[in-house]
């Protein structure tokens, strides 16, 4: 509807990851680098987390639209939660391997088989996995399992794990994944854009589809997009769809802060009508507890709160954990690209001589 009110040939905010409608921000540039800098290596696991709509997904597309393919194949799959079997099966689907009646031996063995012909061909096998954070720590294990086929000194499986935040949590400490922990030569988290750079991404997101100036978004509308959406791309997309629409039904030609306001709180009603019914249903439940709660002794409740204290000190002590191990990581990593560049120079050195 609004295509054809602004004249766009297409859909500049759709939802569905398009790698391009890729966007090069600063978060997403810093991912992109190590993602490179992995392939670079040619082995082990690049990890890419990132809340839900940070643009991984379209990230990751974008990467596999680079790629040339007489140098690469590579397998993308999405997870569930699966069993740690099926995760074999989803990697030999995802390079075209006939799974039919094949028992966990028989698919590694063909899995091998597979990696080593590409090698043979002068190919690198490149497995991408979205949503990671919904794999157990069997299947996990199995990832780390591939990783160790190897032709001399050369790994015949790379992987790039891509998922949500809580995936962080899981490979930095479970004591199963310690091989695996031993295998990760770089990890990047997706932070929210800044408000120059979301301004730069509705821009270059409706240039593509043919965007002239029509309608032109005023900067209080662009701050007042930005605040809303906190600069989350899945945010984003949403909102200026909705503020699209709203302009054709108006036969706007600005948008400005009235304008995102008033679909702002269209959106806003939408979302309380929605969840009025279950509101009502959990406050009744609530009433339900703190009739409980106002009959308990005094002394269950200083339990409680000695409880949720000690919880807290422990969720506190893990993430300074994790801290460490990302510190870490990236000191290797940046150690790893050092090394490439002083061999790099030493080269250019040798040749000028």
């Amino acid at each position: 509807m609004f295509t054809d009110f602004y004249g766009f040939s297409g859909k500049p905010f759709q939802l569905t990851p398009d790698p391009d409608f890729y966007f090069d921000s600063s978060t997403h540039h810093k991912a992109m680098a190590y993602l490179t800098y992995g392939l670079s290596q040619g082995e082990g696991f690049i990890i890419v987390t990132g809340d839900i709509g940070a643009g991984k997904t379209t990230l990751v597309g974008r990467l596999l639209a680079d790629l040339d393919s007489e140098q690469y194949v590579a397998a993308k799959i999405v997870t569930t939660h699966i069993a740690a079997d099926d995760i074999l099966r989803l990697i030999a689907t995802g390079f075209g391997i006939d799974i039919v009646s094949k028992d966990k031996a028989v698919l590694l063995n063909e899995i091998e088989i597979f990696l080593r012909q590409n090698h043979r061909k002068g190919k690198r096998s490149l497995l991408i996995i979205d949503e990671v954070q919904n794999l157990p720590i069997a299947a996990l294990e199995e990832l780390r399992m591939l990783s160790n086929f190897q032709e001399g000194n050369t790994a015949l499986l790379q992987s790039f794990l891509i998922g949500q935040p809580e995936f962080r949590d899981k490979w930095a400490f479970a004591p199963e994944l310690e091989q695996l922990r031993q295998r990760v030569i770089a990890t990047h988290h997706l932070q929210s854009m800044t408000y120059d750079e979301t301004r730069d991404y509705i821009q270059h997101r409706l240039k593509i589809v043919g965007w002239t100036g029509n309608p032109d978004f005023t900067d209080d509308a662009l701050r007042a997009i930005y605040q809303f959406t906190n600069g989350v791309p899945r945010k984003l997309n949403t909102l200026c769809s909705r503020v699209l629409l709203f302009g054709t039904i108006e036969e706007l030609t600005i948008i400005d802060k009235n304008t995102v306001s008033d679909v702002i709180d269209d959106m806003e009603q939408d979302i309380n009508s929605s969840s009025h019914g279950l509101k009502n249903n959990v406050g009744q439940s609530m009433n339900g507890q703190q009739h409980v709660k106002n009959h308990a002794p005094s002394n269950q409740f200083d339990a409680q709160d000695n409880a949720r204290d000690s919880q807290e000190s422990d969720i506190l002590k893990e993430r300074i954990y994790v801290l460490e191990k990302y510190v870490k990581i990236h000191d290797e990593t940046i150690k790893g690209m050092l090394d490439i560049v002083a061999n790099m120079i030493d080269q250019n050195e040798d040749q000028d001589k």
